[in-house]
């Protein structure tokens, strides 16, 4: 979650800057851009595309300082989707594919982390924030590789439903059947089992969409394998608990809680008034800090206090204790681990990490309740340091479980 974004270095180091040459312009696609009249029967229609890296292998080297496989052709894609009460939508997303000679490809998807600013998604932001660089690193190895922004993020419009497992999954199924579109451009295909990862809240969406996708709940794609990191499996019993107690960092716990109440009020109406949730002076600035302008940095700044001082008595309690819309809520948050998989799963967290707490894994995997599911500690790394660690870790899993074709 935030301590993803204190770590603002990549997976690997960035040498390059994406889109920094007069290689990554123009060549805008559109549909007809008016997403008001879209049914859902269009959903993952591409709306536009824009090319935002174009590397060779010797320049995806060097930015990824690793040897790659191939060069890669980086889009930022627009497509449609449906949002929190499925009416249409459009959201965005970062599609990578690899420069090989193979017309039909395995895909990799990435579930981000914490973002709060619009313009830190994968598909908006360079080389200063690390998303880009580890989808790049799977494309970099033969992958066809996708993460999308989520609703709100990136360029969608309105706000981002932060954990709302649902849109999460809707969000990263229609990219995916955009992917497909931009694939056959290039006469290629895309294989239907996915290879899913993710980091943080992309641990969590990452769980959401295996779910569904071992559910058979997305015609035309199945699942493959997943590996998450570090995710919130379970929001209730042990994130909240542990931010009221002091087990999460306080400067982590009050962006979670500002994050999740401010956004699930907008789907759920937890509370008329920020007064209601929260205690002035932060309740006065709050929804504006959340306006999809400010980023988790500036955000931990402006609200320099703990939960206990944030949150009024009544919001409190109603953390400790979810009913009614609040439970509903939490509902639409737990449950990615929920299901039993029939693909290996391999799950890594950090014992050190204080930020998302170790145990939301150790949940996960008893949820789970498969021999195929394990659980890989870190030992006592920093939340953002698990990402470091594992992703290459998961590129080897992947490799060894559905080879780049």
């Amino acid at each position: 979650m935030i301590g993803s974004t204190r770590c603002a270095v990549a997976v690997i180091s960035a040498a390059i800057v994406l889109c920094g040459s007069t290689a990554c312009t123009s060549d805008t696609e559109h549909a007809d851009g008016d997403s008001r009249s879209t049914e859902q029967t269009n959903r993952g229609e591409v709306v536009s595309t824009v090319p935002v890296a174009q590397m060779s292998t010797d320049e995806a080297t060097a930015y990824l300082a690793a040897t790659a496989r191939n060069g890669v052709d980086a889009y930022r894609v627009v497509y449609r989707t449906i949002d929190t009460a499925g009416a249409p939508t459009t959201a965005s997303g970062l599609v990578v594919l690899p420069r090989t000679d193979s017309h039909r490809l395995r895909v990799v998807t990435y579930e981000h982390g914490t973002l709060s600013r619009k313009s830190d998604a994968p598909s908006v932001s360079g080389a200063s924030r690390p998303d880009q660089a580890r989808t790049v690193m799977f494309a970099a190895a033969g992958y066809a590789a996708v993460a999308p922004d989520y609703l709100g993020l990136g360029e969608g419009p309105g706000f981002h439903p932060y954990t709302h497992a649902p849109t999460e999954v809707s969000a990263s199924v229609d990219l995916l059947r955009a992917a497909r579109t931009i694939a056959a451009r290039e006469q290629r295909d895309l294989e239907p089992d996915i290879l899913v990862t993710g980091f943080s809240q992309g641990g969590q969406a990452a769980t959401a969409l295996s779910k569904a996708l071992q559910a058979g709940e997305v015609p035309g794609f199945g699942l493959a394998a997943l590996a998450p990191i570090s995710g919130p499996y379970d929001v209730r019993n042990v994130e909240t608990p542990a931010g009221l107690d002091g087990r999460v960092t306080p400067a982590s716990a009050v962006v979670y809680f500002a994050y999740w109440l401010t956004s699930m009020n907008r789907i759920h109406h937890l509370y008329d008034s920020p007064t209601e949730a929260f205690q002035e002076p932060y309740a006065s600035k709050i929804e504006e800090l959340f306006d999809g302008n400010h980023n988790e940095l500036s955000i931990a700044a402006a609200l320099l206090t703990t939960p206990q001082q944030l949150l009024t008595p009544k919001f409190i309690a109603l953390s400790r204790n979810p009913a009614g819309p609040a439970l509903d809520a939490v509902a639409d948050t737990d449950g990615t681990c929920d299901w039993t998989p029939r693909v290996p799963v391999h799950l890594y967290a950090a014992s050190g990490d204080r930020s998302v707490l170790y145990a939301n894994s150790e949940h996960c995997l008893q949820a789970l309740h498969s021999d195929k599911a394990t659980l890989l500690d870190l030992g006592p790394l920093d939340h953002g340091s698990t990402a470091l660690v594992a992703l290459p870790q998961i590129l080897e899993v992947f490799q060894q479980v559905a080879p780049p074709t």
